[in-house]
Order: C-alpha cells, then structure tokens, then sequence
C-alpha cells in the first residue's frame, strides 16, 4: 500500500464539532438519571457556570432549557417511539445513548428544528460524548424517527382510547399510566378535563413572585420589571407573574428577601389559612412542615401585620437553614426550629393557627418537576399517607380549642387529600393529653375570593388546567375538643 493510500483514512476523519447548548443539556439529563437529582435545581447552575464562561447568551439558555425539560416531559411518548425503532428492548440501550436519542427526537417532534438540522446536531453531539461507533446508531435511529411526525407516530404507538382510554391517554400524553387513572379519578369527569389537565402539565409553567406583605409591594415589583416584563397574579394579592425569560433571582426585591419565587397556589393556600374566622386570641401561628420556606415567609409576613409570632418547624437540618434564610429580615416575631412535626417539640394547644403542607407524592407540580412521573411508584402512597396522616393529628392536637389547622398537599391524588382528612376525623379525632381531640369542617372556597371552579367545597383543589396554579390541595379545620 503506498504511503497516500494508508493516510487517506486519518486524512478524511473529522473531529466532532462540540455544540455547548446541547452538551449542556445532556449534562443535566445525565445528573437527572444517575443521581436522581431534579433537572430545576441541576440546570441553573449549569446555565450560570455557561454564561461566566462566555459560551452562552439568553437564546442559548432558552433552547438548553427547552431541551431538557421538554425531553423530560415527554419522556413517555419518546421512549414509545423509539422502542419502534430499536432492535432491541429499550431497557438493553445504554442510559446515555438513549438520553441522546431522547434529546434528538425532542427536537424532532417537539420543536421547529428544521429535521436536518436535528439530526447533524445530535449525532454530532453523540460523537463528542458517545464516540463515532454509537453515533452511527443514533444517526439511524432518528432518522427512522424522523420519517413521521409526532401526530404519525401516536397513531402507531399509542392504543386508540376506545380500547384502551388510559393507556392511550398515558402514551399520548406521557404519563405513567397509574398517575392517569389517579389524575382522573380526583378529578372526575370525562375524556376532555383529563386531556386538559395532562396538556397542562406538559406545558412550561409560569415563573410566579410573591411581595412578601410589609416589606414589597406587587406596584413595586411590575416597576422592576417594566411594561414588558410582568403582569399581576391572577388570584393572590401579593403575586406578579414574570413575562418568559424573565430571572427571577436579578430582581432586587428578590436578592433582598422582600419578595420571592412563590406559586400562586401555594400562596393562596397560606391567605386562606389566614383569612379563616377565628374566636379568640390570634397571637401564635405554626407552620409544621415549613421547608423550604415559601408559605413560611407569607405566613410570617401577614403573621407580622396582626402582631402575631409565626414558629416555622422543619423536621430536615438543611431545609431548616433554607426556612431561615427565607424568613430573615421579618418584620415580626419569628422562630425557625428542627423539629419532627410528628413529635412536636412544643406543648399541645399552643397555637391559634398551623398550617401542615405535608411531604406527599408531589403529583400536583408535574409542571415543574417532570421527572418526578417517571420516579414516584404507586406503592410510594404506603409511606406518605400513614405520615400524612399522623402530621394531621398533631397539628389538630396544637393548636387550641378554637384554632384552625390548615391540612394541603401539592398532590391531587384521593388517597392523599380527602381521604386523609376523612380518616383523622372519622376515629374520633386525635388523641390529646385530655382526651379525644374533635374537629369541624371550615368551608375553604369563601377565603379565596374570585377563584371560580373550586368545586363542591368545603376542602379546596387547584388544578394547572382550571386556575394555572400547581394542583394543590386544602383543607381547613377548626378544632371544636
């Protein structure tokens, strides 16, 4: 062989042409399967270190965002459609080949990249962290894939919902088929309210502000952000919606504590808990499961107004350190304690108002945390629901006769919301250190005013779909013995 001949190989190799959006949001999608981390707490720091590196301006951030947490919602239908393309079972492709192909088939049929384009992009970025060998395989997968469209590929993969409503429903819109039913199940219904909730939760939430009462103003914070940048809350007082693109954590009344990242829902769930009736003293409030410190911060605020002290309690060290942090500069009395709420370090009675927002399978903020479908199992209910439970009977027991107890959860599921209302109350109510502990139904839809479609009442469930919040759950009780 001559010496031309044995050099035109290296000759025609080309190195890989290294793309930083698309490598970033491997990178999280990475961080996401191996550690179980969550993409919202992942990408920002990897966006910021991108930015100080210069190798990022707002449209790169933009589409590395979309990227990831568009692959990460639909997840579902993705992997439907490429196990129609591989030669073998999905669970045999190697995690990160099939986050490659997950990526590419996002922009394929969930984006306006042009196919050719979606197609040289990801291969490209299969060869810089796959290597040429597996390349080769993403290049003729996505190019099967991109031979249909996402509405072709549904039809093929997805059973037609009269045979088979929820596992069509679950492939179609990217659910694990057992949150489908449990979806539907709280929200009652028929084949148009559960496909409005399921397209909800695939769409990209709003960034919500909250003006922390006494110390911002909603006036100041649509000041900061311009004619362009902001538009009031939809429900709460206190909310300013961020125009998309918006940096929450730029605003100054932000750095400063004044005001915050807070959902709607979440904030009206503490106002309710504020505004309900109450004979009596009105002077220490708790908040039992306060990280990491949103309803805590509203709560101290308006605690602060009435001359109140508000006792945040966090059973976790490092979510105890974030509810401190989101309390500081308070304007009233405030105490933050480590504390298990289910053995509560303060003596029974003690308070006039507590709130729990108890730890639960967090199927209400889908929206914002997509991953989270894909991780949380039916048999995950057996360990929140006993703990929800006993979270609920403490709080009644806290607070005195009289006193009003806030039960939420961001999850819609029943086994989670009445269920375990019904349940505390049904036995007689807790026991207290005087005897049985009784409480009464507070009719909740009254105390957030203007909020339409709230149902049958007297509990309270928000839903994306209905008022644009997370699906939060609400109780209100008030403590009769």
């Amino acid at each position: 062989m001559s010496q031309q001949s044995r050099r035109r190989p290296s000759q025609s190799y080309r190195p890989p042409k290294k793309d930083p959006v698309r490598i970033l949001a491997f990178d999280a999608l990475r961080a996401v399967d191996e550690r179980d981390a969550y993409a919202n707490l992942v990408l920002p720091p990897l966006l910021r270190r991108a930015r100080e590196q210069g190798d990022f301006d707002s449209r790169d951030a933009a589409l590395a965002t979309e990227l990831v947490y568009g692959t990460l919602r639909r997840q579902g239908t993705y992997d439907a459609i490429i196990a129609e393309c591989v030669d073998r079972p999905l669970r045999e492709v190697d995690p990160p080949v099939l986050d490659v192909l997950s990526l590419g088939t996002h922009q394929l049929l969930g984006t306006r990249i042009p196919t050719h384009a979606a197609v040289s992009a990801t291969v490209e970025l299969a060869r810089v962290v796959l290597g040429d060998g597996r390349a080769k395989f993403v290049n003729a997968v996505l190019r099967r894939i991109s031979r249909n469209g996402l509405d072709g590929w549904l039809e093929r993969v997805a059973p037609p919902y009269d045979e088979d409503p929820e596992e069509h429903l679950a492939v179609v819109h990217s659910h694990p088929r057992w949150v489908v039913s449990a979806l539907w199940d709280a929200l009652g219904g028929g084949r148009a309210g559960i496909e409005d909730l399921l397209e909800a939760d695939n769409e990209r939430p709003e960034v919500t502000l909250v003006a922390r009462p006494g110390r911002s103003t909603t006036g100041e914070l649509l000041a900061v952000l311009g004619a362009d940048g902001g538009l009031p809350g939809r429900w709460s007082p206190y909310a300013v919606r961020l125009a998309e693109g918006g940096e929450p954590g730029a605003l100054a009344p932000v750095r400063e504590g004044r005001a915050g990242v807070q959902d709607e829902g979440s904030q009206l769930v503490a106002l309710a808990l504020a505004a309900a009736p109450l004979d009596g003293p009105d002077e220490r409030w708790l908040d039992g499961c306060a990280g990491p410190g949103g309803k805590a911060a509203l709560l101290g605020a308006l605690a602060a107004e009435r001359g109140a002290a508000l006792v945040a309690a966090e059973k976790q060290p490092h979510r105890a350190r974030l509810v401190e942090r989101a309390l500081a500069g308070n304007p009233g009395p405030y105490q933050v304690v480590t504390a298990d709420g289910t053995r509560p370090a303060w003596r029974q009675g003690a308070f006039d108002r507590a709130l729990v927002d108890v730890p639960c399978t967090g199927l209400g903020a889908l929206r914002r945390r997509p991953e989270a479908r894909w991780r949380r199992r039916p048999e995950d209910l057996d360990g929140f629901v006993p703990l929800q439970r006993a979270l609920l009977r403490e709080a009644l027991q806290s607070v005195r006769v009289g006193g009003v107890v806030g039960y939420a959860t961001c999850s819609p599921h029943p086994a989670e919301t009445r269920a375990v209302v019904d349940d505390v109350l049904g036995k007689g109510g807790a026991l207290g250190e005087q005897g049985p502990i009784r409480a009464e139904w507070i009719d909740a839809r009254p105390l957030m005013p203007g909020v339409p479609a709230l149902g049958d009442g007297p509990d309270v469930q928000l839903w994306p779909h209905l008022h644009g919040t997370d699906a939060m759950y609400l109780a209100l009780l008030r403590r009769t013995a």
